[in-house]
């Protein structure tokens, strides 16, 4: 934009001179601003181009979305299973045990939220995808771990 608004007024000055200048200087002049224009359009295109390869392409977001909310399914699967054993009579779990369970919930709750917030704002996808994916393995690793635990 900060380019766009240079070049146009490059050109507003140029018309301005034009009356005062030969045919020879308004060729130069004109070349000039060709030349600056061009510099500028290969800029914006290589710019959009690096934009262009940090988004997620179509395809990739929807399988990445599928596949991300089958295992934000499974999660909330566990979540409610550890949670029926938890109130199961006859047995006996401390108040740790159900933060932690309610912790684990509001984790993946923001998964949820982080996913649809992605859609919203398409960042850049590699570092978006390896944090997501990071994050949501380390929930089910927790998950795994407390359904360890119960069954002792």
């Amino acid at each position: 934009m900060k380019n766009l608004s240079f070049t146009i007024a490059i050109l507003f000055s140029t018309v301005l001179l034009a009356g005062c200048m030969s045919s020879e200087q308004k060729k130069q002049a004109a070349d000039a601003q060709v030349v600056i224009a061009t510099d500028n359009l290969n800029k914006v295109q290589a710019n959009a181009d690096v934009v262009a390869e940090k988004a997620a392409t179509e395809d990739q977001l929807k399988t990445f979305r599928l596949e991300s909310d089958l295992k934000i399914k499974n999660n909330e699967v566990s979540i409610a299973e550890l949670k029926l054993k938890m109130n199961k009579p006859g047995t006996t779990h401390d108040q740790m045990y159900a933060k932690r369970i309610d912790s684990l919930e509001f984790r993946n709750s923001n998964l949820k939220k982080r996913m649809s917030d992605y859609e919203q704002t398409h960042s850049d996808w590699e570092k978006f995808k390896r944090d997501f994916n990071r994050d949501l393995d380390d929930l089910g690793d927790k998950l795994k771990s407390i359904a360890k635990e119960s069954r002792k």
